[in-house]
């Protein structure tokens, strides 16, 4: 299991577009990958509702976790993702 903690920079935060890409980019990796802000319950990274349900703002830290072979790969684009303004 790999792990990251990233604080979110968008200005919307992790909603609509910032989310539909972050779930788009978790979905296509052939691995288990969750989200979770803070120290929260984690949800499904590939399931856009679940995303939102999270209502990340700037500034809020998640904690994006995935489980397999290239799960640092697939964090890494996470973490991009995430923290990009």
């Amino acid at each position: 299991m790999a792990e990251r903690q990233v604080t979110v920079e968008a200005e919307v935060g992790l909603h609509a577009r910032p989310a539909a890409t972050f779930v788009q980019t978790a979905a296509e990796a052939p691995l288990d990958v969750t989200i979770a802000k803070g120290a929260g319950q984690p949800v499904n990274a590939k399931s856009i509702l679940a995303v939102l349900s999270l209502d990340v703002r700037k500034g809020d830290i998640v904690v994006i976790k995935a489980d397999g072979d290239g799960a640092d790969e697939v964090l890494d684009r996470l973490a991009v993702i995430a923290s990009a303004p």
